[in-house]
Order: C-alpha cells, then sequence, then structure tokens
C-alpha cells in the first residue's frame, strides 16, 4: 500500500485552522468554560473547589501544551527531512496546525487559571537515527499521536473542572483521527479495536 495519505486539503477545509478548531471547541463547552477561554476567570474559580485543584488543573494542562509543542516539533522535522512526499507533507503540515490550533488554545487557558504557561524547549531529542523513509516518519509520529490520545484520556479524569475535560476530549477526539490516519497510511487497522488500551 502506498504510504501517502489522501484527505480533502481544499482551503475551505483548512482555512484558518486555528480559528475554526477554537471555535469547534467553544461549541462543546458549557458556559463556565466559554467564559473561562473569554478571560473571565472568576467564573471558573467559582466552579473550582480548591486552591490545590486549581494548581492540580494547570500542571495538568501545562504537560498537555508540552505534548502539544513536541508533536508540532516533530511534524516539522518530517515536513523538513526530505522524506515525504508532496501530499503527505501537506497532510503532516494540517496536523500540525490542529497541533499549534491546540497549543494556543491550552495557553490561553493556563493564563486565564492565572498560571504561567511553560517556555517551549529549544531543541528535542528526536530520533533522527531512525528516520530513513517516508514510512519511518510515519510510525514515529503515529507512535506521538498514540501517546497523547493515552494522556488526554488519563486528563480527562484528573481535572477538577469538568469543563477543561470536556476540552481534553475535544482535543483526544483530533488526535485519536489523527493516529487512525497514519495507522491507515501505513497499511495497518486504522481502529485495532473497539477499545483503547
Amino acid at each position: 500500500m502506498n504510504p501517502s495519505l489522501q484527505l480533502n486539503t481544499t482551503p475551505d477545509a483548512t482555512h484558518p485552522r486555528r480559528r475554526f478548531l477554537f471555535h469547534s471547541l467553544r461549541a462543546s463547552l458549557s458556559a463556565t468554560a466559554i467564559a473561562l477561554l473569554a478571560g473571565q476567570p472568576r467564573l471558573l474559580q467559582a466552579a473550582t473547589t480548591s486552591e490545590s485543584q486549581l494548581g492540580d488543573d494547570i500542571r495538568i494542562l501545562s504537560s498537555a501544551l508540552a505534548a502539544e509543542r513536541e508533536a508540532i516539533a516533530a511534524y516539522q522535522l518530517g515536513a523538513d527531512s526530505g522524506l515525504l512526499d508532496s501530499g503527505t507533507r501537506k497532510i503532516a503540515l494540517q496536523f500540525q496546525g490542529h497541533h499549534g490550533a491546540h497549543a494556543g488554545v491550552l495557553t490561553d487557558t493556563i493564563q486565564q487559571l492565572g498560571g504561567s504557561a511553560p517556555e517551549a524547549p529549544t531543541r528535542y531529542d528526536f530520533p533522527t537515527d531512525q528516520l530513513h523513509q517516508q514510512r519511518d516518519v510515519l510510525v514515529f509520529a503515529a507512535s506521538l499521536e498514540r501517546g497523547a490520545v493515552s494522556a488526554y484520556a488519563g486528563a480527562i479524569a484528573a481535572f477538577d473542572n469538568r469543563d477543561l475535560a470536556k476540552a481534553a476530549a475535544s482535543i483526544l477526539a483530533d488526535e485519536a483521527m489523527h493516529w487512525a490516519i497514519l495507522r491507515q497510511a501505513l497499511g495497518m487497522d486504522p481502529v485495532p479495536g473497539a477499545f483503547f488500551s
């Protein structure tokens, strides 16, 4: 099977990605979460039972932000590797755009909660010595997306604020679609089971 990805990438489907994701995310949230993202953290504080729990939520968001930044850098590595055909490279950059939108929302939310978004690392320790062909890049990307699905699944249960859990579920769905598409491009069953494990 040719591992090139085939998706609709017309301008209407991808422009502007961040705004589309932000509005999609907002559509799935309650009034409390919308107020939070719109700059009214006092409403969120009323829904949060303690400073300790708020701090825990900020730490979870910060970890998610770190993972999104890692994915952005990984997709850039793949796009710049010279190993991807033009169609696959286009999709890699589209997925990178999704991760950028996630990172933007997470950064804004951390700040609205009164936290400080951590600085992005200047360098990542990616297995570049193992990337020799397009399939290697796709396997690497699929492993990161699978890790993101797992991380967001854990975050949903860990958030004290249920609106943040809903937002994490929305992002998890996008990560799961990335993982399924990459698996299919690799000639694997895109949805290997009825439950994620």
